[in-house]
């Protein structure tokens, strides 16, 4: 409903009246919020954002397991709702490369839900989409359940669907925030104090992130679209535009919304190798195109609707349509379209616009309660997600578990707080919204890496690494050796146990991280750990703090090192951690590194008591992996500590001097074997790293990367937060019960006991092909042994050069989880015989990693 008056208080309020900002609103009612009041500085429902001049398409699917399951969600819901066209998409090849794309968006699609995923031949796709010139296409991915969204329809009906206070045409100039927590909007027409406030302005997101201080990483970019005359050739559609918004108060250009406001008749289509989209207007074409320059627009300047256009819409530029200006592109999207729809290619232009939409540096949502208590992001979303994300949001919100009612959810690729600290400098993020505005329609290659805004953070090691010959890898900004071409000699001496890896699986992987894995399975090799997280807790009530979030005892004594994990309000799991107890009343809590300061670290901040200090230690600690049967000679030739089996056990922490350098040692290893961690001072990480190199000299000592510990890890079965255990499943059905000590009080623990109770139904599994030593690729379809019914899908594959097995880990209904069970992989198109496993793979007995 809406009113006219505004309140002076209410529980929420929501900035924005878009797609994204009506879907919080609606789902928060639907459960049970009360209070809720939305705000827009546009009229209603035509505010003059990109939810009004979309064109409302939607393909659901993705190689993210949360996008797919958003957009389906999202479907749905407009289905139920009356506003949907589902009308059915189809991607189109026009390159061999495109094609196996194509394959992999129906593995996608099996292992994340979505219902009859099909290739199609060019005959069967010109069956749906006559338009199309069969000659200059090789096939097809068909999704029966894509479809079109009638924008301004599905924001008409959350509006009368909801609860909520609906205001239009009121400017918020301020979000108030006091002691860390917002507590009021101010408007140009009165301020409303409140409880918690949703910022959902997408294309003015970094504007109203500013008024409360936060350098929120949207960036606005341009897109065109155009919309032809009528044609002879749809007359088949019986519909042409009609009056659709008669009555309505609609900024700029009438006609945008008119068009829109059209259904399709027929399937949606995209040609992504041109970077191109189309659809039907009743019987007209609407053509889309990224095939041009990025056209950035100032994140602080987006302006206000005016009598002659909305505020969201720049005007057409013509040159972008029929000149290739798209550096990866050598056809304009005019010539493009003219070789596929050769039907358009004489038609006049009904409707023309640049409008504008937003993009995140890594090009995901920005979702989440903000740094700020009681502050959350629901940005960087479109209408094919918005359904979804507006129900996660809410849930969120109200139950502290992001869910749909498929399940929970796996945030870690869209938390607000994932970015990085200089992710907030403007000419940064528009530089990288640019780029991933570019690639959209790109096929982006396993392990892919940026090359611009590179050497941002680097490790004190960094100097060493470059002349050893590092293949560096970002994250979070930091530079990290991927593996080192100092030990391709490596290569040679351990050739009979390194299996060749061809095809789409072997690009951007060398042979040297598997010849490092090998190596410090042997001898010693030392790790740049810089990027890891290492989380300082102290102060009054620090013990009972930690012991309040964590899943496992932490009534440890001085010395002791624990694992454990932390959950949400529903039990599942928000990150895990190693907690070490290195002085008396202070706690090192360390976890991974990319998204994990923000994420992590920032959550506990928030919930720390007063008395107690949480500083995320980002920059100043470093940190060397010594790991590998020999570490233990390593270390002693450079302390006067204690490092024996008996004087230093496993799990234990002590602060002792490396040469002349202080550091925190974690008797901890992330690749099954002996070894420690070295956490000391920043300033001191060069002479740590001379110190340690030139005493290993005759140890054989070698530098490894990342790819070697990702390999290693998964032959121990050790969990990776983000990719094997999230917020979508609990510490029961990761395989990690040693990390829960029901006798303690923590969060999330009648949740837990619950689901313990009622039994757990899905397993973390571990995987090995049966007969081939490939390489499988996460987010492929884990399928029965008959390959007729989806199980699952993997969530990490690497060969195993110990185990000398190619390893997948999943998680498997409980039946199918059982060692022995059969089951097979589809990958590439090819399909894997494979059997589940006992773990762990490697060293099962624990004698490597406690000698």
């Amino acid at each position: 409903m809406s009113t006219r008056e505004l309140p002076s208080r209410a529980e929420t309020v929501i900035v924005g009246a878009g797609a994204v900002g009506c879907s919080v609103a609606y789902h928060l009612t639907e459960l049970g919020a009360e209070d809720v009041v939305v705000l827009d500085k546009g009229p209603l429902p035509v505010t003059g954002g990109s939810s009004v001049h979309a064109p409302g398409i939607m393909f659901q699917t993705s190689p993210s397991k949360v996008q797919t399951k958003a957009a389906y969600y999202s479907s749905r819901l407009f289905e139920e709702a009356g506003v949907y066209d589902e009308v059915g998409g189809i991607e189109l090849a026009r390159s061999e490369a495109r094609m196996d794309f194509l394959r992999r968006r129906v593995e996608w699609a099996t292992s994340y839900g979505l219902p009859e995923p099909d290739l199609l031949s060019p005959s069967e796709v010109t069956d749906h989409l006559p338009l199309v010139n069969e000659e200059e296409i090789l096939g097809g991915y068909y999704s029966p359940t894509d479809g079109r969204v009638d924008g301004i329809g599905a924001l008409q009906w959350y509006m009368s669907e909801s609860a909520a206070d609906f205001h239009g045409n009121v400017t918020v100039t301020d979000l108030d925030v006091a002691g860390g927590e917002v507590t009021a909007v101010e408007t140009g027409d009165g301020r409303i104090e409140c409880d918690r406030c949703v910022i959902a302005t997408n294309n003015w997101g970094y504007q109203t992130g500013q008024l409360a201080g936060l350098d929120l990483p949207i960036a606005p970019v341009e897109h065109q679209y155009v919309v032809t005359e009528p044609m002879a050739e749809l007359a088949d559609a019986g519909t042409g535009v009609g009056s659709h918004t008669d009555g309505l108060d609609v900024p700029g250009n009438r006609d945008i919304q008119e068009y829109m406001s059209e259904g399709p008749h027929r399937p949606v289509g995209r040609d992504q190798d041109h970077s191109l989209y189309f659809r039907t207007h009743g019987d007209a074409v609407g053509m889309g195109s990224y095939n041009h320059e990025t056209l950035s627009v100032d994140p602080s300047a987006m302006g206000d609707n005016t009598e002659r256009q909305q505020a969201s819409v720049r005007d057409f530029s013509e040159k972008h349509w029929t000149r290739p200006t798209h550096r990866n592109r050598d056809k304009s999207a005019k010539q493009a379209f003219d070789e596929l729809l050769p039907a358009t290619a004489d038609e006049e232009y009904a409707v023309t616009e640049n409008g504008i939409f937003v993009f995140t540096p890594d090009g995901m949502p920005a979702v989440g309660e903000t740094e700020i208590t009681d502050l959350w992001s629901a940005l960087a979303v479109w209408w094919t997600h918005s359904g979804g994300y507006g129900r996660i949001i809410a849930e969120w919100m109200e139950n502290g578990v992001p869910r749909l009612p498929s399940g929970p959810v796996d945030t870690s690729g869209i938390d607000v707080n994932r970015f990085a600290p200089h992710t907030g400098e403007t000419d940064y993020f528009v530089d990288r919204g640019a780029k991933r505005y570019e690639q959209v329609y790109s096929i982006v290659e396993p392990r892919w890496q940026p090359d611009d805004h590179r050497g941002l953070r680097r490790s004190p090691f960094y100097p060493y690494q470059e002349q050893l010959g590092a293949e560096f890898y970002q994250a979070g900004g930091w530079e990290s050796p991927q593996w080192y071409e100092s030990n391709a000699d490596l290569v040679d001496r351990y050739e009979e146990r390194i299996p060749e890896q061809d095809g789409w699986q072997a690009i951007n992987r060398s042979q040297i991280e598997a010849a490092e894995h090998l190596h410090t399975r042997e001898h010693v090799s030392m790790f740049d750990m810089t990027s890891f997280t290492a989380i300082d807790v102290s102060g009054e009530g620090a013990e009972a703090f930690l012991q309040r979030v964590c899943t496992n005892d932490i009534d440890i004594e001085v010395g002791d090192v624990r694992y454990t994990t932390i959950l949400n309000e529903g039990g599942n799991v928000l990150a895990d951690l190693t907690v070490a107890h290195h002085a008396p009343g202070e706690y090192m809590v360390t976890t991974g590194g990319g998204n994990s300061p923000g994420i992590h670290g920032g959550w506990l901040q928030r919930h720390a008591p007063e008395t107690v200090d949480v500083n995320i230690n980002e920059s100043g600690t470093c940190t060397v992996g010594v790991w590998g049967p020999k570490s233990r000679l390593l270390l002693q030739r450079v302390t006067d500590a204690d490092v024996s089996k008996g004087g230093f056990p496993y799990f234990g922490c002590k602060q002792l001097y490396v040469g002349e350098i202080p550091v925190v040692a974690l008797r901890v290893s992330y690749v099954g074997e002996l070894g420690w961690e070295l956490w000391a001072p920043t300033e001191y990480g060069a002479r740590l790293w001379e110190t340690l190199w030139e005493a290993g000299q005759d140890l054989d000592v070698r530098p490894m990367g990342g790819g070697a510990m990702e390999s290693m890890r998964l032959e121990k079965g050790f969990r990776l937060w983000g990719t094997d255990i999230d917020t979508d499943v609990n510490p029961l059905e990761a395989g990690l019960p040693f990390a829960v000590d029901f006798d303690t009080d923590f969060i999330g623990k009648e949740p837990l006991e619950a689901a313990k109770a009622d039994g757990i139904d899905s397993r973390a599994t571990a995987i090995t092909l049966d007969d081939s030593t490939d390489i499988v690729s996460s987010g492929r379809p884990v399928l029965d042994a008959d390959g007729e019914t989806a199980l699952g899908y993997v969530l990490a594959g690497d060969y195993g050069y110990s185990i000398g097995e190619s390893i997948a880990y999943a998680y498997l209904p409980s039946e199918y989880a059982e060692a022995g069970t059969d089951v097979t992989i589809r990958c590439e198109g090819e399909t894997y015989a494979a059997t589940t496993r006992d773990e762990p793979l490697f060293d099962a007995g624990r004698e490597k990693i406690l000698r």
